[in-house]
């Protein structure tokens, strides 16, 4: 085992950009210890037990998820008690709300923090199986000095996620030992029986939860299909992905060359979207039929062995009641799958003040999501809207910062509060974050990470608190890996990410077409009209500059409208470049290949290579 000296040393040459040759979950971590948390690897802290009432707290939350994966914890302790390890169960906080391990050595296993109640939360116990695998949301090996503090160096953990049926990370299961073999290869078993107990708590979960639901069952070899498959999707009775299991379908999903997509972005969409199949063909995937003939191709051509299990309850019975949302949220949509899933996403982030990323095409409403996010937390404070894209590279660090009287020639002699400030008690949106220069990001992640602002010419900070809501359209992992974003700033902003849908997929897009009309009529003190012929151009485009372009073409057509009446004329012509206006012909065409098809709206789409989504929101439009 290495010196604690050597130890601190490494750790603080990996702060200064010294390569090393540990994994890079473990440098990631390090850093993260280092530059947000501050973190001192020559300060030993011990394990950090919860007092009785806060773990009481954190179990009775915790509690259905500790009775679906009681079984599947204990078979795993049953493998792996002869080898001294114990086992851990931690809340999406780093709380160790289940724990199994030897009686004989409880006291050591309670100072070590391997005991119920301990908390293993990265920003108080520094590098650890858990803590790092909150943050990653991947299974990951902690071996004796990959730990940051210099007290837990003699520890192996080894620990995976478990995620809920919405792709949030709900829990984390740890199998770790007191004293452990030298090689953290040794650690390659432990790390596949964790993540398979994982899998199968997951999947437990996904049927306790889906009882009003189809639930497909997937594996890549028939004999484990109805005792251990590789993954599991749940289907409402329209065919729309309501849930999975995300550890499993993650892997399927990058066996299907799907490695682009979150698993949470299957969610809400149709399973003839991802496989060749309709809801009406789940039937024929039931038992009955040998194992071997319960094939199942998916869109890449990929072929998987697939169980089909109907609903436990009947699904004509009452609808169980949608959960209520806040006004600010439920204003967004109306009647679209996808958006109605993040409204009941957001809703439940807006009461928790976790950052939140949310991602989308330029002008899909991402300002529209943070402000109704904002309204939904019940904050009295301002929300305060930056766009980083907009603000001179020269200007941006005086007003987000502010500046000290006289802090540089032409400021006012009485400084300026920043926005940062002007936020505190509220909430912060930076939009288009991925365009902040690289400097600042720097000044803000230490603003962010020390609740503190400290404005151009002053000496000393002000106190700030505040909820972060970032945007983009750029993918931030992309740039964080060509080194143009801070991949500290990515993780303390990405705490959890919403991902908003571009309009040409939404389906509620008519009812999207009045609602901005009527904030028109409303700002212009007029009546307006839309004709048979111009909402169909208006339903048939594909707004590329979703719902700004769509505005900025209704009150074009507002102003050039006569009496009121908005017809083809009054359209911008852009709407008509490209693709012909919705037309007898151009219907009569899409009836036409629909019959060609023999009616298959799946033939239709698979010929036009478009979701089968696309034909029947085409087909209703044209209704």
């Amino acid at each position: 085992m290495v010196s604690m000296l050597s130890h601190i040393r490494e750790i603080e040459r990996v702060g200064m950009g010294v390569v090393s040759p540990r994994d890079t979950p473990v440098i990631q971590s390090w850093l993260r210890c280092l530059n947000d948390y501050k973190l001192d690897p020559a300060i030993a802290q011990e394990a950090y037990i919860v007092p009785e009432l806060k773990l009481r707290e954190h179990r009775e939350q915790a509690e259905e998820l500790i009775r679906i994966g009681r079984s599947g914890l204990e078979a795993l302790f049953t493998q792996i008690a002869e080898q001294n390890y114990v086992l851990l169960l931690s809340d999406a906080r780093g709380v160790t709300v289940d724990f199994m391990g030897d009686p004989t050595f409880d006291n050591q296993l309670r100072k070590a923090g391997l005991y119920l109640g301990s908390e293993w939360s990265e920003n108080r116990a520094g590098t650890c199986a858990v803590g790092a695998c909150i943050v990653s949301g991947e299974p990951v090996i902690i071996h004796q000095d990959d730990h940051f503090d210099t007290s837990h160096i003699g520890l192996t953990c080894t620990a995976a996620p478990v995620f809920d049926t919405l792709g949030d990370l709900t829990a984390v299961l740890d199998i770790s030992q007191l004293r452990s073999p030298t090689a953290k290869a040794s650690q390659q078993l432990a790390l596949h029986l964790v993540a398979s107990t994982a899998r199968r708590i997951e999947l437990a979960n996904l049927m306790t939860r889906t009882r009003n639901d189809w639930v497909l069952r997937l594996a890549r070899s028939p004999e484990f299909l109805d005792v251990d498959p590789d993954a599991a999707i749940a289907l409402d009775g329209s065919g729309r992905i309501t849930g999975l299991t995300h550890g499993g379908f993650g892997a399927l999903a990058r066996s299907m060359n799907m490695r682009g997509l979150a698993t949470r972005d299957f969610l809400g969409q149709q399973i003839s979207n991802v496989f060749d199949i309709d809801i009406d063909d789940l039937p024929r995937f039931m038992r009955g039929r040998p194992n071997g003939e319960r094939l199942l191709r998916a869109r890449n051509g990929l072929v998987l062995f697939a169980s089909a299990i109907a609903p436990a309850v009947n699904i004509r019975a009452p609808a169980v009641p949608e959960p209520r949302l806040p006004g600010a949220l439920r204003d967004l949509s109306n009647g679209d799958a996808a958006m109605e899933r993040l409204q009941i996403r957001a809703a439940k982030l807006a009461a928790r003040d976790i950052p939140v990323l949310i991602q989308g095409e330029t002008g899909s409403g991402k300002e529209y999501l943070a402000r109704a996010i904002h309204d939904s937390c019940g904050s009295s404070g301002n929300f305060v809207a930056v766009n980083c894209a907009a603000i001179p590279e020269h200007l941006i660090e005086s007003e987000l910062f502010g500046y000290a009287p006289g802090a540089f020639t032409g400021a006012n002699q009485k400084g300026k509060r920043g926005l940062i400030e002007e936020a505190s008690g509220g909430t912060l949106f930076l939009d288009e974050i991925g365009d902040m220069p690289l400097p600042l990001q720097s000044r803000l992640l230490r603003a962010l990470s020390e609740n503190e602002v400290q404005p151009v010419g002053a000496l000393k900070g002000k106190p700030v608190r505040l909820r972060v809501l970032s945007a983009s359209h750029r993918d931030l992992a992309d740039l964080v890996k060509e080194g143009r974003f801070r991949q500290d700033l990515y993780y303390r902003l990405n705490a959890a990410t919403v991902n908003l849908p571009a309009l040409r997929e939404r389906e509620d897009l008519g009812w999207l077409v009045d609602q901005l009309l009527r904030r028109i009529q409303k700002e212009n003190g007029a009546a307006y009209h839309i004709d048979k012929a111009a909402r169909a151009a208006l339903l048939a485009h594909d707004w590329p500059g979703n719902l700004r372009e769509l505005s900025n073409a209704l009150r074009v057509a507002a102003a050039l409208s006569d009496a009121g009446v908005i017809d083809l004329d009054c359209l911008p012509e852009h709407l008509f470049t490209g693709s012909a206006t919705i037309s007898s012909k151009t219907e009569g065409d899409l009836r036409q290949a629909l019959h060609d098809c023999g009616e298959n709206i799946s033939a239709l789409a698979r010929k036009l290579g478009v979701n089968r989504s696309t034909i029947h929101r085409r087909l209703k439009r044209l209704n």
